[in-house]
């Protein structure tokens, strides 16, 4: 396991890390470090394990906060989807597949010549016409 320095707070820590979990160190390192430095502009300078201990919990906080409202949307989407089932019964989600069909190159390349030919003959029949009138 790698050992990797980080910066929470203005001070050094130096953390054991699982080899590929680097990214995910570094946005918790960055949530820790916001916390601890908002908590630092704001009372200045802190002992580092009551900077540490304000900044967890200020962050378990917020954690708590964000679960109790993911908790009230599992609970709404249920109700909403409950009362779609009252509401219409035969409504179901359907996955469908779609076939496109591959057209063969020389396929387009026929299709490309017949529409020059076909623009050609319009042009030369607008001429015929104007000719024939003027």
């Amino acid at each position: 396991m790698p050992e990797i320095t980080i910066k929470i707070g203005q001070r050094p820590y130096t953390v054991n890390c699982p080899a590929g979990e680097e990214p995910q160190l570094e946005k918790a390192r960055a949530a820790l470090d916001a916390e601890a430095s908002t908590l630092l502009s704001q009372m200045g300078r802190v002992p580092e394990a009551q900077m540490l201990l304000m900044s967890g919990l200020m962050l378990a906080d917020r954690t708590l906060a964000l679960e109790e409202k993911l908790k009230t949307a599992e609970a709404a989407l249920e109700l909403a989807q409950q009362d779609i089932q009252k509401v219409s019964p035969e409504i179901k989600t359907v996955t469908t597949e779609v076939e496109v069909a591959v057209v063969p190159p020389a396929l387009l390349e026929s299709l490309a010549e017949l529409s020059a030919r076909a623009e050609a003959a319009a042009d030369e029949l607008e001429e015929k016409i104007a000719q024939s009138a003027g």
